[in-house]
């Protein structure tokens, strides 16, 4: 057996997979996201901690019930949200709450940190406030008693790894969301940590996805039933994901989503396209890499429209939306609720439904949300076309995976068959699973271990449908952005106006 940890951004998700991949047990922790200012976002680690121990009990007790022993669980994977500050002081001890990867605090350090000779060409990447690299340079700028007492900045699931086992180190694709490093030698840049005022000794060692990088506390293993469980480097979570529904070999790709929206391309070689906000990291593989766009609000948004319009739950949302159909002259709704990356790479963005009538429903803001969500990811897979990698087929894994009536819209909106495999909704833990698994058995191979999980559905794009997107929301979704920016940029200043 082999067990998968993932830290999200919303909850802790345990997965246990046996030697022949099936998944036999799954838990979950919620958690909580702090927003203590505008566009401020923040977890206390302590809080991942409590949400990876009752995940991790929980799925044995789980497992226990079917007869499942924890002294058969063989190595340990771990997987998370990338780009979060974990600083942590020389006893190990938490200096702050983590800043995470939606945290848009740091657009003026990012300006900054570009002008670093060479820097684009070390990291693959533009500076985003969602980067680590400029939220260390907010800390050293705004908090200067604090930076001074770092020893360490960890990524968070490498926080868990630390409590796990004691040990500093990550891997490279997480590392490879820092900005300290060098993406094609997937090793630290000594000039990019000296760009924030760290050196290699604040960071953990990298390891490749696939490498063991300790073994289970005694203590934890005595109270878990386990036995010198090794724990392997894991991946970020897109990385992760990937691999759990099979995506590690070149050309092939995958939509994740989750609370932020990915689409995810793997690659045999260092590729890069900073000017389109295009990620370029390695993957969690040895010798592989990816390329990726990144929209921060994918699920997120169904969770504000039925927050927004008094609907229970995401679930009913969707039902709403599916009773009514997306009406053609329908309003318009722009997803940048925290800012947005690909393809725009702005901070100030925020979201906005446009085009409302006095008919207008709950439903039909429930569409134009899906469809919003939509249009951005197709912006971010154009954006990746052009690094040159492209996909016929694309499998989908995440939470909103499940809805038949989203998939199939983005299916339409992007033009493209969507594929959804077993195991879609918990990709990044069943890859942490398998990286373990790989970890321990060095011999075998990514067919024999990352397979491709069997087809649940393939959604065929309808041209109608795909021609309307294209030739007509396309289009006014664009437009919207681009009129609208002037806007973002006035209503940040007036945000930072404070009554008395």
């Amino acid at each position: 057996m082999f067990l998968g940890v993932d830290l999200g951004t919303s909850g802790v998700k345990a997965v246990l997979m046996d030697a022949a991949g099936s998944v036999r047990a799954v838990a979950s922790h919620a958690l909580q996201v702090a927003h203590p200012l505008p566009r401020w976002s923040e977890q206390d680690p302590a809080d991942w901690w409590t949400a990876a121990e009752q995940a991790i009990e929980t799925l044995l007790t789980t497992a226990a019930r079917e007869g499942i022993a924890a002294r058969q669980i063989r190595a340990i994977g771990l997987s998370g949200q990338m780009h979060g500050a974990t600083l942590l002081d020389r006893r190990g001890q938490v200096l702050r709450p983590a800043i995470l990867w939606n945290d848009g605090r740091s657009d003026e350090q990012c300006l900054e940190l570009e002008h670093t000779p060479g820097f684009r060409q070390i990291t693959g990447n533009l500076a985003m406030p969602g980067f680590t690299a400029p939220k260390l340079a907010w800390v050293r700028r705004h908090e200067p008693a604090l930076f001074e007492r770092i020893d360490k900045v960890l990524l968070p699931k490498d926080y868990l790894r630390l409590k796990l086992t004691g040990e500093y180190a990550t891997d490279a694709s997480d590392a490879a969301g820092t900005l300290w490093l060098d993406v094609g030698k997937r090793a630290w840049s000594a000039a990019m940590l000296d760009a924030t005022g760290l050196l290699p000794k604040h960071m953990p060692q990298v390891y490749e996805g696939n490498a063991v990088t300790g073994y289970l506390l005694p203590e934890l293993a005595m109270r878990w039933g386990m036995g010198r469980v090794p724990v392997a480097a894991g991946g970020g979570d897109n990385a992760a994901g990937a691999i759990g529904v099979g995506i590690v070999k070149h050309g092939q790709a995958m939509l994740s989503l989750g609370t932020s929206g990915v689409y995810f391309a793997v690659s045999d070689g260092f590729l890069a396209l900073p000017e389109q906000a295009v990620h370029s990291f390695c993957h969690a593989l040895p010798d592989t890499w990816h390329v990726m766009s990144v929209m921060l609000n994918a699920a997120s948004c169904l969770d504000f429209t039925a927050r927004l319009t008094g609907l229970p739950d995401v679930a009913s949302l969707l039902a709403e939306a599916e009773s009514v159909g997306m009406q053609p002259d329908g309003p318009c709704f722009l997803p940048y609720l925290t800012g947005e990356r690909t393809p725009h790479n702005d901070v100030h963005a925020r979201g906005a439904f446009v085009g409302l009538h006095a008919g207008s429903s709950r439903a039909d803001l429930a569409n134009a949300t899906l469809e919003g969500v939509g249009l951005g990811l197709l912006d971010g897979m154009e954006a990746v076309a052009r690094t040159g990698l492209e996909s016929d087929a694309i499998e989908v894994i995440g939470g909103g995976s499940r809805s038949a009536y989203w998939t199939q819209m983005l299916a339409d909106i992007l033009g493209r068959p969507l594929t959804l495999r077993a195991g879609g909704e918990v990709g990044p833990a069943l890859g942490a699973a398998r990286l373990a698994h790989l970890a321990i058995e060095p011999g075998a191979t990514l067919d024999q271990v990352c397979p491709r999980p069997a087809v649940i559905a393939v959604r065929e794009p309808r041209q109608a449908r795909h021609l309307y997107y294209r030739e007509s929301r396309q289009p006014l979704f664009r437009q919207l952005y681009r009129q609208l920016k002037p806007v973002y940029s006035a209503a940040a200043a007036i945000a930072a106006v404070r009554f008395d």
